[in-house]
């Protein structure tokens, strides 16, 4: 694995551990508004990165099917929905400023199944890295060094508001900043960890890229839409989600198209 795929597999959890470092500098928990503003920006830049990084770069390894390239990123947007739907249902997590858990009954302490929803969050993004950079591992003429860093880096950039968001209640809950920073950096760690298992599966992966590339997409699709999108809509009407949303939609896509 070369320095490049290594540093770019790398750089959305250096995103996160650096969010979850702001508990050692923040004294205060963040609040509603401004929760509100970084959900919505990290719901704009998944976005964007679904449709000009994975779902894009997909229909164009499919060109050869003329009319029907579509049905490579179609199939494998739909397959992503329903794995991360079948994650949802058969892993117990608890969402922020939410009540009740979500999954099978568990015993698991309230923390731990907040770590596990944004581990379940982080999932789809690692495989997202994965893939671009085993398709630029493989040689992709439809996906370009520049265009696996964008979505890399735009990844990092919307996990870096992540990090905080779950490190800040924890902190505030425990009154730990060691632990709750351990814990927000383990929440991502799953990201490199599935973008590496993708990469080492190269050979494999290649014949399906544009399935695994809309898969992806799909998956990250399925977070914005059952948690980012509510998470920054609850509680009394306000338009910071949406404009940040915009802001964050509009960054990825400068992002992947300069850079791509």
């Amino acid at each position: 694995m070369n320095q490049e795929i290594l540093s770019g597999i790398l750089i959305p959890f250096i995103g996160t551990t650096a969010g979850a470092a702001c508990v050692f500098f923040m004294k205060k928990s963040l609040n509603r508004q401004v929760k509100r503003a970084l959900t919505g920006f990290a719901a704009g830049v998944m976005v964007a990165a679904s449709v000009w990084s994975l779902l894009i770069p997909a229909m164009q390894q499919s060109e050869e099917m003329g009319k029907f390239a579509f049905v490579p990123a179609a199939v494998g947007f739909a397959f992503g929905i329903a794995f991360l739907l079948l994650l949802d249902t058969v892993i117990p997590h608890l969402h922020m400023n939410a009540e009740k858990a979500e999954g099978p009954k568990s015993r698991l302490a309230r923390t731990t199944m907040m770590v596990l929803a944004v581990t379940l969050h982080n999932i789809p993004e690692g495989m997202a890295v994965g893939v671009i950079y085993a398709g630029l591992k493989s040689g992709s003429a439809a996906i370009t060094s520049g265009g696996a860093f964008a979505l890399a880096l735009g990844i990092a950039i919307q996990n870096f508001p992540e990090g905080a968001i779950i490190s800040m209640p924890l902190n505030a809950e425990w009154n730990k900043k060691g632990k709750a920073f351990l814990y927000g950096l383990l929440s991502g760690i799953v990201e490199p960890v599935a973008a590496v298992i993708t990469i080492l599966a190269t050979g494999l992966i290649v014949p399906v890229m544009p399935y695994l590339l809309a898969f992806a997409a799909g998956a990250m699709m399925y977070v914005v839409v059952e948690e980012l999108i509510p998470e920054m809509s609850e509680g009394e009407h306000s338009n910071i989600g949406v404009v940040m949303l915009s802001i964050g939609f509009i960054l990825m896509m400068s992002l992947d198209v300069a850079l791509g």
